[in-house]
Formats: C-alpha cells, structure tokens, sequence
C-alpha cells in the first residue's frame, strides 16, 4: 500500500481492509515506518522505535477490532513489558517495565500492532514536548511550533499521517492541548471510565486519565470501546454506557443548550484567534439548531488553578523521589523546571495539600450546578495560537537565580511567595481552560474546526457532564459532517 492510500483510511477503515484480506498487516506496518522515518527528521515524534517487535506482531495471528492496524504509544505511563518508559527524562531511561499496563494490554488485544513510544515533556509536566532528553517535537503544520503536551508526539505524528490514531494521555489537558495544536480530534474521557493499571490505581487523584488522539471521530468512539474494558485491581468498575460508544458517536445529538466563555479563568489575555475560534464555532452550533449563549462555569477557577499546581509540584516530587530511589541518579540527571517544581512539592505542608485536595469538591459541585443549566460548556483550548519552541524557557536570569536558590536547598520559599502566582500565570496562561475537566473529573473534548489566518489549528473545548461521553462524541460526529477536518494534511 502507498502513502496516499493509506492516508486516506482512519484506523477503523485501515482494520476494514485487513478483515477483508484487501492488505495485511505488514504491508500497513511497512506503510507506517517508511512515512515515520520520511518525517521524523522534521517532527521528531518518536523515541523509541520497535520496528522488529511490530514486525514480528504483525507476521503473525491477529484479532480484535483494530487487527493488523498501526499504532504508537505514549512515552509516559503507557508501559510496554520489556522496554523502558522514558517518560521524557534522562533518568529512568534504562529500567525496562515489567509488565504491560492495562491500556497497552488492552490495544494488544485488540490486534493493534505498536511500532514506537512517542516524545513527552518530562514526566508529562508541561503543555509542551520540549524534554532536554530527546530535543523537542514539531508541529507538522508549522515545524517552528510547539505540538502540544504532553501528548505532543503523539499529535505530531497522528498528524503527519504516521498512524491515524495514537496513545495519549490527559493530566492538565494533555490529551485536547495537543489536539487543538495539531488540527486532531481529541477527547478526555471522565474520571473512572478507563484502567490505568498495574503500577498505580488512578493518576493524580483521577484527574489523569488515558486515551487516544485521532483524525476522525469514529477512532476515537472505537478506541473507547477497546479502552473501557475491565481492571480488577482498579478502584471502580467500568462506568460504560449501556451501548457501544462506536453506536453513540452515530446518534443524533438532538438540540443542546451550550453556554460559551472566551474569558481566561486566570484573568490572562486570550489571543482574539482564540476567541475568534469560538465564536466560529457558536456560529456553527446555532445553525445546527443547538441554543448557544454567553455563560460563566460559576467555579472559582483561579483557585482550581492554585488547587490544580499545588497537586501537580506535589506529585512531580512524588515522581522525582520514585526515580531518584529506583535508579540511584542525583538530582542533577533532572530538568532545572523538574527540580524547581518538585522543590516547590516538598515545601508543600500535609494540610496545605489536603485543603487543596478538599477544594476539588466545591469545584465539582459548581460544574454539575452548571450543568443543571446547560448540556455543555464551550471554550477555547487554547489561549493562543501553538507557540513558538522555546518560547517558553524561563529567561536566562531567571534560570541562574532557581539554580542558586536549589544549591541553597532554598527553592520552596517560592510556594511562600506571589512568585507561585508568577509561575502559575507563566505556565498556564497559554492553556487556562483545561484543568477544570481534570480537577472535575468531567470528560471534554477538543475539535478542531478552526484555523487561523496563517493556517494553524486552533481547537475548541466541550466540558460535558458525568457520563457525558456520548454525548459529546455525538456532537463531535455532526460537527465533522458539517466541517470535516480528517483531508486536511500538513505540508511537511
């Protein structure tokens, strides 16, 4: 099979053409890898190649939905037994995994046929794929951008036609950042719907979960229904609908009431692109026959922000401690960003973080309020327009001045100080929207109808309720119908 042609099908339709013998499984591998290593000089999108593994996968017996189809999995969290997972960091490099995680299991039983891990930000702790271990991936619609993070290899490479779909996973907005970056569908299923087993029960108190990013919306739908199978060792049963979410995608939304908001819940500028997107998109809905009007979340979300980062620094230094006592590295073998924010976590007292944790509820509870009122919340995913690669890096002073406060073992002064309300305006004024469906538990999704005068993707994020999978795969479909994105491919 050429590139054109296997451009031109999405994961469900590659499976089609196995299931009928139209092409097997090493032609699609072949396909993939010769495309993967035509731009990976370009995206830099994989750090891992498993070349012989999938070839020797795809040689032989395949079933489940997706036999015989591509894939990549996240350098991060997604283990594959026998490989190390990078995670984006120098450190942990070297240790092989054990054991598959569930979600990897998962896709294998599926007859999907991993090739490679793709590049993350360390320990996924940043909106960008810039980790000093593996140099930073591209955006393929404009290569001096950022892809996203932390799924930004993922995104760059579903994008440059790698593979139609690819592992991804949302702690912050992981999963839909990227996606907006990249022009993809993306969606963050709710909190309890997919395992993230064996080596934890739940990331982040729940607020991280696993998933996928796709070109077509029936990918995703499909992956759902791979993803959402059991884990015994899992905290909660599988909340699955009662019908497959592949069947729910295809539904008629009917008429939703969505309220939009283009104002940054940190009070930081939004770029008029970003607002632009939105409004495009309100436009859309109302001729779609959807009641959309201007409304606010009623959550305090300068406070989730605090709430959010108070748990983020308190589990990268989590995440720093595990590796330092599993690998026997200093603290030096980590990223100046990493040691800063896990000093800040260690100078986080038990009640501070407990209170902060506590606070999750009152900002559940005024989403599910909201949600009373209306179907859905609309906003940006971004802020912005992707930004520029290492637009981000902290200045040069900036940098000399965190070196010596972490010699003097002096970093967590920072959480004392209005420096964290620097940091968390610094770190997430590009992507302000996000967290609340982390915080909150709720599934939310990035589409990707947009693009800015200069051609860039810039998505749209839905926050749907509890349970409200369905439901916003199923406005997903309609907006694709009336706006299809899947033919639009990068130049690279």
């Amino acid at each position: 099979m050429d590139y054109p042609e296997y451009r031109r099908h999405d994961a469900v339709g590659l499976a089609e053409l196995v299931a009928k013998g139209e092409v097997s499984a090493s032609e699609l591998l072949e396909t993939a890898i010769a495309r993967a290593e035509e731009v990976e000089p370009r995206i830099h999108a994989l750090v891992r190649p498993m070349y012989e593994i999938a070839r020797a996968r795809a040689a032989g017996p395949l079933t489940g939905p997706f036999a015989g189809v591509p894939f990549l999995i996240k350098d991060l969290g997604q283990h594959y037994a026998g490989l190390p997972t990078g995670a984006g960091s120098r450190a942990p490099a070297s240790y092989p995994q054990p054991v598959h995680a569930v979600v990897v299991q998962h896709w294998l039983d599926a007859g999907l046929v991993p090739f490679g891990k793709t590049n993350t930000p360390e320990f996924g702790a940043k909106a960008i794929t810039e980790p000093d271990a593996n140099g930073p991936s591209c955006n393929p619609w404009d290569t001096g951008r950022t892809p996203g993070g932390s799924s930004g290899g993922s995104a760059a490479a579903v994008a440059a036609g790698v593979v139609p779909v690819a592992g991804a996973s949302d702690g912050g907005g992981s999963i839909r950042i990227p996606a907006a970056c990249c022009g993809l569908f993306g969606l963050k299923p709710g909190r309890g719907l997919l395992p993230d087993g064996p080596d934890v029960a739940e990331r982040l108190h729940g607020a991280a979960v696993n998933g996928v990013v796709s070109r077509s919306v029936r990918d995703t739908a499909a992956m759902l229904d791979v993803l959402a199978g059991p884990d015994p060792g899992g905290p909660y049963p599988t909340a699955r609908p009662a019908e497959p979410f592949a069947d729910l995608a295809r539904r008629d939304p009917g008429t939703l009431r969505i309220g939009f908001s283009t104002t940054s819940p940190l009070g930081t500028p939004v770029d008029a692109q970003a607002v632009a997107a939105v409004e495009d998109a309100a436009t859309l809905l109302a001729a779609a026959g959807h009641e959309v009007e201007a409304a606010a979340s009623g959550v305090d979300e300068r406070q989730l922000a605090k709430d959010f980062l108070t748990m983020w620094f308190a589990a990268v230094a989590a995440q720093v401690a595990e590796t330092r006592a599993l690998t026997g590295c200093g603290p030096d073998a980590f990223e100046l960003d990493t040691r800063i924010m896990a000093a800040v976590g260690r100078a986080t007292s038990a009640p501070t973080y407990i209170a902060a944790h506590g606070r999750w509820n009152d900002h559940t509870r005024r989403l599910a309020a909201f949600h009373e009122r209306y179907d859905l919340l609309l906003t940006p995913t971004l802020a912005r327009p992707p930004v520029r690669i290492g637009e981000l890096d902290a200045p040069e002073a900036v940098q000399r001045a965190s070196r010596v406060l972490l010699r003097a073992h002096a970093a967590g002064l920072l959480a004392k100080t209005n420096v964290l309300d620097t940091l968390i305006d610094q770190n997430l004024s590009p992507v302000p929207f996000t967290q609340l469906a982390n915080i909150t538990g709720r599934p939310a999704m990035s589409v990707p109808l947009y693009r800015t005068p200069e051609g860039l993707p810039l998505g749209v994020q839905f926050v749907g309720p509890l349970g409200g999978e369905g439901r916003l795969l199923a406005l997903a479909t309609q907006l694709e119908a009336a706006r299809p994105w899947a033919d639009r491919e990068p130049p690279l």
